[in-house]
């Protein structure tokens, strides 16, 4: 099945909202954990969130590393409108959120420690925009944590796996969560895109659906 696009950006207020209250705990959960795996304990520098949305992970990673800081960046007004506001999510004052589209955003740092993106790489038009940012914002040592969906082999199997893991959701994340699968990658497709950006990557399937993708910048 060839990739189909789906919306670069969430910012729609209904899809928004749909999205940032959706219960996400057992996959972040699980992406924080994949992330300790490869970042280890007592971690205190400054870590880069590409594609923060909600700001669900950068406030999962804040707690998991109180020490250190994060950048978090997403290009929807509207996603980061709904993760600053301090009625609807604690604020660890640690995160400071940053408005802007890849590639064109411009960060704080010239560098950071740790690099880590969920579920951003199936909305871009062209997957480089991610794996170019990702080298631009890295240094020796940096830690690069990407997870996100895989394309299934057919439309068929992609309505069976939104019959299965999203059921019981509304009809709004229902038809996200389909066309996000058409938009994925494949793992063939992801590993050619390492190798043509020249970043010393593992790719793995850890799911029917997921693909995790991390390493240590030499």
């Amino acid at each position: 099945m060839h990739r189909q696009l789906e919306p670069e950006l969430m910012e729609d207020p209904e899809q928004v909202e749909a999205y940032a209250q959706a219960d996400f705990s057992q996959a972040h959960s699980d992406f924080i954990r994949r992330l300790q795996s490869v970042v280890g304990d007592g971690f205190a520098g400054v870590a880069l969130d590409l594609g923060c949305g909600a700001g669900d992970i950068s406030r999962r990673f804040a707690n998991a590393y109180p020490n250190s800081q994060v950048h978090a960046v997403d290009g929807s007004a509207a996603m980061l409108a709904y993760a600053q506001n301090p009625l609807l999510c604690p604020q660890p004052e640690t995160i400071r959120y940053i408005f802007g589209r890849l590639p064109a955003v411009i960060l704080p740092q010239s560098d950071y420690g740790i690099i880590f993106s969920n579920s951003l790489l199936h909305h871009l038009p062209d997957p480089q925009i991610l794996w170019q940012t990702v080298r631009q914002y890295a240094r020796r040592g940096t830690r690069v944590i990407v997870m996100d969906l895989l394309r299934p082999d057919n439309p068929a199997t992609a309505q069976r796996l939104v019959d299965s893991y999203a059921g019981n959701e509304p009809d709004i994340l229902r038809r996200d969560f389909y066309h996000s699968l058409l938009a994925a990658f494949s793992l063939e497709e992801i590993t050619a895109q390492l190798a043509a950006a020249q970043l010393p990557l593992s790719v793995s399937q850890t799911s029917d659906r997921h693909v995790f993708i991390a390493g240590v910048m030499a």
